[in-house]
């Protein structure tokens, strides 16, 4: 099995991302979907290293990484305020203080599929969509999976 830090390794030296890449991550790397938010940092910050990637990728990402907030973060289905300004710094990491095409479809797929939202983490959400240098956060990933 492939781990994701070889697959980072590999399309970042390519510089591109192609239709059997995304399946190969599919198949091999995240059969089982993702696992952690380290994974999730990783795979948003691949997406916005990467100069050009398959249609197939961004479809991939946003529903993987919406399915991993919304159905493996606890408490399942419902977004808190935690949960909601660690995304939107992930989201913001490689884009300055706006979101980019996916972060933008990411935040608008998580508002629709969560059940519920814990005390502000709605307006921390739609706060994302605009404005969110204030809810930037420092990633905490693996200096060997973030080389360039």
């Amino acid at each position: 099995m492939v781990s994701l830090c070889d697959f980072a390794s590999k399309v970042r030296a390519k510089n591109r991302i192609s239709f059997g890449d995304v399946q190969r991550l599919q198949r091999n790397v995240l059969p089982d979907g993702i696992g952690s938010r380290q994974q999730a940092e990783l795979l948003i910050k691949i997406d916005g290293d990467i100069a050009r990637a398959d249609r197939a990728w961004q479809r991939w990402l946003v529903v993987t990484i919406v399915d991993f907030v919304i159905w493996t973060e606890r408490p399942t289905g419902i977004l808190n305020e935690n949960t909601v300004s660690w995304l939107a710094g992930v989201l913001t990491v490689n884009s300055g203080p706006r979101l980019t095409k996916t972060g933008r479809l990411i935040a608008r797929e998580i508002a629709e599929e969560a059940d519920a939202f814990e005390n502000d983490a709605l307006a921390t959400l739609a706060a994302s969509l605009s404005d969110n240098k204030s809810l930037r956060t420092a990633l905490d990933l693996e200096p060997s999976c973030l080389a360039a």
